[in-house]
């Protein structure tokens, strides 16, 4: 049963489940402290489940803390509360109960930073995560849940008869049910189609496209939320392995539970392997983006460069003549007669610019003109070659060969 901590601010989730030992279960009311002193009474064969979720909103380790000590306290005591709200991998006893935590760092606000943390006894478990994992939510099949109706979309003919039975089923349900398991896998779907989608607007899109990535830094922050999703992937990687030695020592530890911890170790594994895939993707998009940003950088030193050569004439000849201090040469301006003084100008700092760019741009004429001169040379003797082949077969005898 899922219920809210009215008095707290924002209100706190936690739920509780109880196992019978034989494969059932069902929701209970939060009654942590009371299960808590009757497992110190007597032996009881049920299992005990709760589960507090953490809302995104709080921003320190020691406004986690707070809420814990909120919902768990009594019967936890301060260092259970410090094992399970602080920061980093951590696995081991901490009164006579197996704690094991998984936290990455950052804010809390992302999808990306999650947080997961437990404390193991033999009846009961307590476990904190951060935001809502579905994976860690159950929902009985009985007669009347809505697993067992059949389902049809909204605005088709079935749903205009209800007689025809079953249900209508919107799109958000969908959504739910089918990220009920694993909210780790769904996260990286979710940013690798990110990705592909940036990278198909790259290819198809012109400069405004990517100059607008460059702005957003989208790939670097990319790059951030994957960090954070592998170092929890990671966290895992090493507690899991850990906890199932801790369990080992414990003998209601049973063959099912030591084989679906040995899974899980696999699907870490897989999915820290594909979250390494899916950072060589966005590091290689980055790559290409910032060497189109030195291209671009590259082009305009080009042509500011070019720029300043056009207009180097114009500065030798003012400098030379000294234009700007004492007007133009060769125009008499105290004569209504035209000299011609500005075109005379305009031809010198054309032939000036047509010798500095015949200047820079020798090289490449002269190495033209050669393989020119060379390509010309190579036919001329190739034909000369054919003309004498051709006259000596016409001056030979019948039956003669070709002296070589």
């Amino acid at each position: 049963m899922e219920e809210l901590l009215p008095f707290s601010s924002p209100p706190l989730k936690r739920t509780a489940y109880i196992f019978d030992g034989e494969g059932n279960f069902s929701s209970k009311a939060w009654d942590l402290e009371a299960w808590q002193g009757k497992q110190r009474e007597d032996r009881d064969s049920r299992f005990s489940w709760y589960h507090v979720e953490l809302p995104r909103s709080y921003t320190t380790l020691a406004s986690a803390a707070q809420y814990l000590i909120l919902t768990l306290c009594p019967p936890l005591k301060l260092q259970d509360i410090l094992a399970l709200a602080s920061n980093g991998p951590f696995c081991g006893f901490v009164d006579e109960a197996i704690i094991f935590r998984a936290n990455s760092s950052g804010p809390t606000t992302s999808e990306y930073t999650q947080k997961l943390a437990g404390r193991v006894t033999k009846n009961s478990m307590i476990t904190v995560a951060l935001g809502r994992i579905p994976g860690l939510e159950f929902s009985t099949s009985s007669p009347d849940s809505l697993l067992t109706e059949i389902p049809h979309l909204a605005n088709t003919v079935r749903s205009a008869f209800p007689e025809h039975g079953g249900c209508v089923i919107q799109e958000h349900v969908l959504e739910f049910y089918l990220l009920r398991n694993h909210f780790e896998d769904d996260i990286l779907t979710k940013l690798e189609l990110h990705v592909d989608e940036n990278e198909y607007e790259l290819d198809q899109g012109g400069y405004k496209v990517k100059q607008q990535r460059l702005v957003d830094r989208l790939f670097s922050n990319m790059q951030l939320r994957l960090q954070r999703l592998l170092q929890v992937l990671s966290h895992g990687e090493q507690i899991v392995p850990r906890l199932k030695e801790k369990l080992d020592s414990r003998r209601w530890l049973i063959e099912q539970d030591a084989a679906a911890i040995e899974t899980l170790v696999g699907r870490l594994q897989k999915q820290k392997e594909n979250a390494g895939f899916l950072a060589a993707r966005i590091n290689a998009l980055q790559a290409g983006l910032d060497t189109w940003q030195s291209e671009q950088i590259n082009k305009r030193l080009y042509y500011i460069s070019f720029s300043s050569i056009i207009f180097l004439p114009m500065s030798i000849v003012t400098s030379v003549f000294g234009m700007n201090v004492g007007g133009i040469p060769w125009t008499e301006q105290w004569t209504p007669q035209p000299t011609y003084g500005f075109r005379n100008v305009v031809l010198l700092c054309a032939a000036i610019l047509l010798s500095i760019l015949g200047f820079f741009s020798a090289g490449s004429i002269y190495n033209y003109a050669r393989k020119l001169w060379s390509s010309d040379s190579i036919k001329r003797v190739t034909d000369r070659s054919f003309s004498w082949k051709l006259a000596q077969r016409n001056r030979q005898k019948p039956y003669d060969y070709i002296r070589l």
